[in-house]
Order: structure tokens, then C-alpha cells, then sequence
């Protein structure tokens, strides 16, 4: 969940074949904060090893030191430094692409005139016929205004695009859904609603993303009881689903009860709120909220959560959910024996949680909410539902918890198996719910 500003960089170098180079080489990259990814080795000879090493630095001039101090390693000789993050950006992450190709006079008729007019007509007498006759039905507008990117804050649409598209990708990837970036640029709700309204037949679902608190909240609401696809904010929903679904894993580990811990909620933003909210539904019992933000306490406490402060959080709750965006907020002296931490910006390191005695900690790397919008978009779509509904929230967090492997906190986001079996629960639900509009068919 936790996404660090990080700088990444490929250093290849040349070590002379002897002992300790190496070592010497990752101890002068540690020495100066930095950390090490992949190391792949590319040639070898009697004399010298070339490697590729990723390095990973806090910003330009803390990258300029890093390398500098690779220079000076005793046997070492950086031959190239590249910035393998841009050039794999360049001219964007994504296209349309037909899914078969024009190659004779007959096909382009068939595709184009006089053929397509007879499929136009059609849909024209019988609208249902477009999610069988047309790209509709797998169409995800990915919509942002760029006010509330993650970790980065308000950089504007435009800055944005390299995350819609990665988001894009993972869609496509992971499920087989066509995500497509939709730039707003406009900060009114009431512009947001009405541009999103308009392009809304082009799509079978619309997931809004970093769209800052507290217009985010009004935004999806009117926009779901306008439109009859589904409407989901993914800080939102997709990454309560996923915390929720590492706290449960957390708590079975611990042998905790959920249901009769008394569990606090720090920070109350878009993510925050959606979590606490989640919690209320599953345990039926309010969740105790800490915020700096008169407003989103009060947000909350409409909402049937209770209002409070970080120390008295801390001090009286079984379970803290952290969401501030704000490291280290969270003191080690504040930490009870027997609690569980889950410090989604690192609020608390959770080494250092431990060893005051909680009963688990954990931060938001260990998660990734990748695990989530894809296949509740996926079942939400594939049902033809006409929202997404928090029974078919709950469903997902079910099959998470079910099928993360022993010692993790959640599945591997890259496994699709896992993907398929949220969009079939989601779907299903759906189905059970009587709001399906589609009969589910398992791929």
C-alpha cells in the first residue's frame, strides 16, 4: 500500500575478480542510505565480473552521492548509469490495438461499410445488443483529476497520466479489462459529475482515482446514483478491501478476535474513512477515530464511528489501522503489549512495534492494492451489476484472506488465479443479490 518516492537507477559495473569487491561495493551503497534491488551478472572472465545493480536513492542528489561512492569502491569501475524508469515510459505505457487484423478488401467491409451499419441499426433498435456487439462491456473509465496522487499529492491530471496508465496495465494484465485514462482537468465536483455523466455510455464501469477528500466522497456518491454501472473510488473501496482482508489474516495469526477487539482507525482521509467504515459493517460495533481534521472527525462520527485522538487510540484499542501518510507519526513508546499494527505509511516501523510488544505489526508494503479493483471491476462487470455493493466488497476480502499462502500477509498481487477467483465471488454475489443483469460464466 505504502508507495515510497523513490529513485531508481541501473549502475553496471566492472569488479575486479577478488574477494570483498563486492561487498565492499553493497557496504558503500548502504553506508550512504541507499538500498540495493536486483543484481544480475552479465560476463564473467578470470579477471573481472560485470554486473548490473539497482539502486535505489531518496532523490537526484542523494542518487549523484550513491554513485559517486560507487566510483571510489577499491576494484570497482561503473562502465553505465541508467534511468531504465523513463525509458521504459517513453511514448506512455499503452495502446488501442485491434483485436484482429484488417488484411483484405473483405474484412475492412465486414469491419467498416457497408458491414457495420447493419450492427449499428441493430443496437440502435435494441441497446442491450451493444455489450454483445460491442468493446462496451470491457471498457473501464480510469478517471482522475490529479488532486490526491499517492504518496505525491496534487500534481495536476497531466502528471498523473503514468500512474492511470499503469492502472491500465494492470487491468488489461491481470483481468483482461480495457482501462481507459480519462484527464479532468477541473477541481469542481459539480464540472467532474457532468464530464463523467456525458463519456458514461462509452464504459461498462468507471473507477475514479486520486481525487482528493473530501469532494472525492460526493463525487462518487452522485455519480452512482446517476449512472447504472458501477461507480468505485479505488483509494477508496479498493484499498479497504485489501487492508481489511491483511488485518483478518493478521488477527487469525495472533488469535485475535475481531469481533470483540475494540479497534481505532488513525487518519481519516479517503482511505482511512472507507477502512473504518468497512470495519463498522464486518464487526457491527464503532470503529475509534483519530484525525487532525475537524471535519473528517465529524464525517466519521455520522457515520457510527467513535471520535478520538492518537494517544487515546493507542492507548485503549486491540487493533490500529494507521492511513496518514505521515512516517513515524506513531512513537515506540506508545505501542501496547498484545496489539495489532498495521501502519499503511509506515507510521511505525514495525520492527520496532515488535519489540514493545505488539502482537503483530506490519506496514504498507506488505500489501498492495493492486490485490483489489481489478477483479471487483472484473465480477462487477462481467454480472452486469449496476453498482458495487458492500456484500460484494466483503466477498473479495473473503477470498484474499482465503488463499494467501502460510507466513504472508496477503496473496501475490501477480498471481491472475487469485484475481479470477475475487471477480468470481464478486460476480456471484451479485448474482445471490438479485442485482446481477447477466448470468455469470466462469472463464
Amino acid at each position: 500500500m505504502a508507495w515510497e518516492r523513490k529513485m531508481m537507477r541501473t549502475v553496471r559495473v566492472r569488479n575486479e575478480q577478488k574477494v570483498g569487491t563486492l561487498a565492499r561495493l553493497l557496504a558503500a551503497i548502504s553506508s550512504m542510505g541507499a538500498s540495493v534491488g536486483s543484481i544480475e551478472m552479465l560476463n564473467e572472465t578470470a579477471h573481472s565480473v560485470v554486473r548490473d545493480i539497482t539502486v535505489y536513492a531518496d532523490d537526484t542528489e542523494h542518487m549523484d552521492k550513491v554513485i559517486e561512492a560507487m566510483r571510489h569502491n577499491q576494484g570497482t569501475r561503473v562502465l553505465e548509469v541508467r534511468d531504465e524508469v523513463l525509458t521504459l515510459h517513453e511514448k506512455g505505457k499503452i495502446a488501442i490495438r485491434p483485436r484482429f487484423p484488417i488484411d483484405s478488401i473483405g474484412t475492412l467491409r465486414r469491419v467498416y461499410t457497408p458491414g457495420v451499419a447493419e450492427v449499428c441499426l441493430k443496437i440502435a433498435d435494441d441497446p442491450a445488443l451493444a455489450r454483445i456487439y460491442t468493446s462496451i462491456s470491457q471498457m473501464v473509465a480510469i478517471v482522475t483529476d490529479g488532486s490526491a496522487v499517492l504518496a505525491l499529492g496534487d500534481i495536476g491530471p497531466l502528471a498523473s497520466m503514468p500512474v492511470m496508465e499503469a492502472k491500465s496495465m494492470l487491468l488489461e494484465t491481470l483481468v483482461g479489462l480495457s482501462g481507459m485514462p480519462i484527464l479532468l482537468n477541473t477541481r469542481d465536483p459539480d464540472e467532474i459529475i457532468r464530464a463523467v455523466t456525458a463519456i458514461a455510455p462509452t464504459f461498462a464501469a468507471i473507477q475514479l482515482e486520486d481525487i482528493s477528500a473530501p469532494r472525492c466522497f460526493e463525487i462518487e456518491e452522485r455519480l452512482q446514483s446517476m449512472l447504472d454501472i458501477p461507480v468505485m473510488h479505488d483509494d477508496q473501496h479498493g484499498i479497504a478491501v485489501v487492508s481489511i482482508a491483511a488485518l483478518m489474516v493478521a488477527a487469525n495469526r495472533a488469535r485475535v478476535d475481531i469481533g470483540k477487539a475494540t479497534i481505532g482507525q488513525i487518519g481519516l482521509g479517503v482511505a482511512g474513512n472507507a477502512i473504518g467504515k468497512m470495519l463498522m459493517r464486518l464487526t457491527g460495533k464503532p470503529v475509534w477515530g483519530a484525525d487532525v481534521n475537524e471535519d473528517a472527525l465529524e464525517r466519521f462520527r455520522r457515520a457510527g464511528g467513535r471520535r478520538s485522538h492518537l494517544t487515546e487510540v493507542m492507548s485503549a484499542c486491540d487493533i490500529v489501522i494507521a492511513a496518514t501518510g505521515v512516517q513515524n507519526l506513531i512513537k515506540p513508546e506508545m505501542v501496547r503489549r498484545g496489539q495489532i499494527i498495521l501502519a499503511l505509511s509506515t507510521e511505525i516501523d514495525p520492527e520496532e512495534a515488535l519489540v514493545r510488544g505488539a502482537a503483530f505489526a506490519a506496514d504498507g508494503q506488505a500489501m498492495n492494492n493492486v490485490l483489489g479493483f481489478p477483479g471487483i471491476l472484473r465480477g462487477a462487470v462481467d454480472s452486469h451489476a449496476p453498482r458495487i455493493t458492500n456484500e460484494m466488497l466483503f466477498a473479495a476480502v473473503e477470498v484474499l484472506v482465503s488463499m494467501t499462502p502460510a507466513g504472508e500477509l496477503t496473496p501475490n498481487p501477480l498471481d491472475k488465479k487469485v484475481h479470477q477467483a475475487v471477480a468470481r465471488a464478486v460476480a456471484l454475489t451479485a448474482t445471490r443479490q438479485g442485482i446481477a443483469r447477466a448470468d455469470y460464466v466462469s472463464e
